[in-house]
């Protein structure tokens, strides 16, 4: 388990495997693929403050999986005895091709921890998704709604209370046991630490298709499920005009970009959803500047400014520019609704011929 004190010691990964035993039925697990361990630390340059190093946390990726078929499975170390989790079950996703898609996914984001975290899992999970992608995953601290009136400006470092991330993952369990989930960051999960370090928790916790997309990096990456390729793109990820994401953000059905995605490239999806991390509005001096879009013709972000993401952006998101054009979120921890249903805030505009979801 996590160790939380002045001084910390992390755990040795090796000491325990790293297995995943699956099959098509609950009562053969015939099949077994191996896979790494990692620990990461959350240090505090600050006397006084508690400093963190996690449990050990497995990475297993399974290969030759038929698309579209319910595997069950479970994790752990089977040399050591008691250590395997029970077995739990998902389906993959359909074969990538133009008439293929999943029949439902989930968008969330800002799911934090609190009570309305429960509300929008449970009916989330009520709608038995396919596939769930996500923005600003957890949401670590208090999950305020305004962070200069909750956090004093001689604060240090606040927002990164680490033992949360274990908590969560344990009460999301139910769903991502289950459920494939794709991630991507936010500013919640800057978590900054001792030396400047950042996003630590963000890129120890959760995998992704980084290598196969060949972004090699955890803030921006680009997938298929069945007919649909969906492009990740961070918020802090380098959008200068020879960046990755930037260069990730021209890919499309049949025209992969400079970052050459197999699939994209193959022509096998046929429909493209860009996910970027950043706000849908040009202003807004009250809000945090942070949101989330598919498809996003106007994002922004305070600290890149809106004009240099939008410039380097816009060709690419134009090019595979579909009928859903932007989406934005209102904190799945937080409900602040108007008497119109509008969050106070953040109030979407149509486009001519576009859906808005919000």
């Amino acid at each position: 388990d996590f160790q939380m004190g002045g001084a910390v010691k992390p755990l040795d990964p090796g000491t325990v495997g790293s297995v995943v035993r699956y099959g098509l039925a609950a009562d053969s697990l015939a099949r077994e693929a191996t896979g790494e361990a990692l620990v990461y630390s959350q240090l505090y340059p600050f006397e006084g403050l508690q400093n963190y190093t996690s449990g050990i946390i497995h990475h297993v990726r399974i290969l030759g999986l038929e698309p579209g078929t319910k595997y069950y499975y479970q994790c752990g170390d089977p040399a050591i005895p008691g250590a395997m989790s029970a077995v739990h079950a998902f389906r993959t996703m359909p074969d990538v091709g133009p008439r293929s898609y999943p029949g439902r996914i989930a968008v969330v984001g800002d799911l934090g921890l609190t009570y309305n975290t429960t509300s929008t899992v449970e009916h989330m999970a009520s709608n038995q998704p396919d596939l769930v992608y996500a923005n600003l995953y957890l949401t670590n601290g208090t999950g305020t709604d305004c962070y200069s009136c909750s956090f004093a400006k001689s604060t240090p470092i606040h927002e990164t209370y680490q033992p949360r991330w274990d908590y969560w993952g344990r009460y999301m369990e139910p769903v991502t046991s289950s459920t494939p989930m794709m991630v991507v960051e936010g500013n919640h999960e800057i978590e900054q630490q001792i030396g400047n370090k950042t996003f630590a928790a963000y890129s120890a916790r959760f995998a992704f298709p980084s290598m196969e997309s060949e972004s090699f990096s955890p803030f921006y990456y680009s997938f298929d499920a069945g007919g649909i390729h969906f492009i990740m793109l961070a918020a802090y990820a380098d959008y200068s005009k020879s960046g990755g994401a930037v260069q990730m953000a021209g890919e499309g059905p049949g025209k992969g970009g400079q970052i050459g995605d197999p699939m994209a490239g193959r022509g096998l999806a046929r429909a493209v959803v860009q996910h970027l991390q950043g706000s849908l509005q040009g202003g807004g001096v009250h809000e945090s500047g942070h949101g989330g879009a598919a498809l996003l013709l106007r994002p922004r972000h305070r600290l890149h400014g809106p004009c240099a993401r939008v410039r380097a952006l816009k060709p690419g998101v134009q090019l595979h520019a579909g009928p859903v054009r932007r989406r934005a979120h209102l904190g799945g921890r937080r409900r602040e609704p108007r008497e119109d249903g509008h969050h106070p805030r953040r109030r979407p505009r149509a486009l001519p011929g576009a859906t808005v979801h919000a």
